[in-house]
């Protein structure tokens, strides 16, 4: 069983890294990348942890890119988390995250919501603030029932926390991934909200940059989203990753260890390392 895609506390999961380990484990992954955002923070905890369990880990890490005005993410998996190039992308992509949190923060307050800067970086502790911190803060403050609903109230485009964001080329993101020896993914197709020639044009570029997979399987997709994501990866000849994007017990509509197996005719990312054993 492998899941390729996961989050900890080093970014906006909720278990620590050392927890989310034991958690797959206990849910039968026998394989499991840590991929925080723009972070590699949480592989050495993770990596202890997994040696104690039995786990194989994938040290991974989750790139943001814009493309076309739109945020898209890449998944780095078997990367060198210490390779100079990706640390030096990491660094540049940690300090936007730092200037928008303040932005948030800042146009929050001038919506008669202050605070909501400290309370975020508190539910972040060590870890970097993402928006996703940002939303329970809003619910701690009683703004919204629930993190979906500040999404939708506050933090997406046209909201009033909503900070427009440049981050990384997508050549430059591919680049600092093989550079590191990684195999770079495109994420969750399924979550851009693209008509289908759009999808192609950025399952192109990121195939003419040098990206080499995508996640046919991710979170709760549908089995028409599966279909459409093996589509892409037939026709852009990449290979097959899966993932649960997992952040937490609180997604109780998403489990880990309940990831279908590929659609047939695939060539599964993994063999990418595993051929090299």
């Amino acid at each position: 069983m492998y899941d390729l895609h996961a989050h900890s506390t080093a970014s906006d999961g909720t278990l620590s890294p050392a927890d989310l380990v034991r958690t797959a484990a206990a849910s039968g992954i026998r394989t499991l990348a840590l991929t925080d955002h723009d972070s590699v923070a949480g592989l050495p905890e993770a990596a202890g942890a997994a040696a104690d369990q039995g786990l194989r880990l994938i040290p991974g890490v989750e790139l943001s890119v814009t493309w076309e005005s739109r945020t898209i993410h890449i998944v780095g998996l078997n990367i060198a988390p210490d390779h100079p190039g990706l640390d030096e992308g990491m660094r540049r992509l940690q300090a936007v995250r730092f200037e928008r949190a303040k932005e948030m923060g800042h146009r929050l307050e001038k919506k008669g919501i202050p605070g909501t800067l400290e309370i975020a970086a508190g539910l972040a502790g060590a870890g970097m603030v993402t928006r996703t911190h940002f939303a329970r803060a809003l619910v701690q403050l009683g703004h919204a029932a629930s993190v979906r609903d500040v999404f939708d109230k506050f933090l997406a485009q046209g909201k009033p926390g909503h900070v427009p964001t440049v981050w990384a080329e997508m050549a430059a993101a591919v680049g600092w991934i093989v550079e590191a020896g990684g195999v770079p993914v495109l994420a969750h197709p399924q979550r851009y909200k693209m008509t289908g020639s759009w999808i192609g044009r950025l399952a192109g570029d990121f195939k003419a940059a040098g990206g080499q997979a995508v996640e046919v399987i991710s979170g709760n997709a549908t089995l028409s989203d599966i279909q459409t994501n093996a589509g892409i990866a037939r026709r852009y000849g990449l290979l097959a990753s899966v993932g649960s994007d997992y952040h937490g017990p609180e997604q109780v509509w998403l489990k880990l260890g309940k990831i279908p197996p590929l659609p047939a005719g695939l060539t599964p990312v993994w063999t990418r390392w595993e051929n090299d054993r």
